[in-house]
């Protein structure tokens, strides 16, 4: 996740406000649970970023929650990768030198399957390969994890929320099982966030980003978390939107990226988040105790 202005269709988007509920500020304060720990693009400064080798890291570290990124390809096939372009994390300018800027949706699934997805990270990881939708939540139940997944420039692959919901149910990442315990659904645009829980309203879902406290009784009505910057972050804020019950009549909750320092950890968890999304989910979770 970058930090990012919000589209200025989530303004035209807010609807009626949902009711300020009398819950208690701050959670952590009131029940002394510890914040969940979620692996940033998985365990990201030990694998490369978004890749098996990065699932498996966080298994290995004992972590149970993983984020990815989604994006589609040029025919049609969702993959994970977390720029609109694939040259910072693969050899795509070596592969084909002639086909700048080098955007994910200008090539096929074959084509970026032939890529090293790994060595630009450290060469142990090369022949390392950009995942498909497919075969990351195939990882990711295989070590018996949990997904927050997000959803990378919606406004590029119209259709996109759909797609992605057609392969999870495809997986079996629809029944009641993961919808309910193992699969969260996040993105930094307000209306594919909205489309997601249009489309599926069992899903539990996120917006990244900080709304205005005065946004939030709309936001409440489609979407369960508000997941801003850990730099934008205060105890007030958090306390404002656990205050607010989302689309599931449950308390809204607050997962904060990308935390990556221990005093940063302590930090955060003292404000009451809900969850901590790290690309160092060891350092975090001794940090805060998860």
């Amino acid at each position: 996740m970058h930090a990012r202005a919000v589209a200025a269709s989530t303004t035209a988007l807010l609807g009626t406000a949902a009711l300020l509920l009398p819950l208690s500020p701050a959670r952590a304060a009131d029940d002394g649970a510890r914040p969940v720990i979620v692996a940033h693009r998985g365990a990201s400064a030990y694998a490369p970023e978004n890749t098996l080798a990065a699932v498996d890291k966080a298994a290995a570290l004992g972590v149970d929650w993983v984020e990815n990124d989604v994006q589609r390809t040029k025919d049609g096939e969702l993959v994970v990768l977390h720029d609109d372009s694939l040259q910072r994390t693969t050899d795509v300018e070596e592969v084909f030198p002639d086909r700048a800027p080098w955007k994910v949706r200008d090539f096929t699934a074959a084509e970026i399957a032939r890529l090293d997805a790994g060595s630009w990270f450290d060469p142990a990881y090369a022949g390392t390969r950009v995942p498909t939708l497919e075969q990351f939540v195939h990882r990711v139940e295989r070590n018996h994890q949990k997904l927050l997944l997000e959803i990378k420039n919606p406004q590029l692959y119209p259709g996109i929320e759909r797609q992605t919901l057609k392969v999870l149910s495809n997986e079996g990442w629809l029944d009641r099982r993961h919808v309910k315990h193992r699969l969260i659904v996040q993105s930094f645009s307000a209306d594919s966030v909205r489309a997601v829980h249009d489309l599926k309203p069992a899903v539990k879902t996120g917006f990244l980003g900080t709304p205005p406290v005065t946004d939030l009784p709309a936001y409440s009505a489609f979407t369960d978390q508000i997941n801003p910057s850990h730099g934008s972050l205060s105890a007030p804020y958090v306390a404002a939107v656990q205050a607010f019950r989302g689309p599931h009549g449950k308390r809204m909750e607050v997962f904060t990226w990308t935390v990556n320092d221990a005093a940063a950890a302590r930090r955060v968890a003292g404000f009451g988040v809900d969850g901590i999304i790290t690309n160092t989910p060891d350092v975090v979770r001794d940090a805060v105790g998860g």
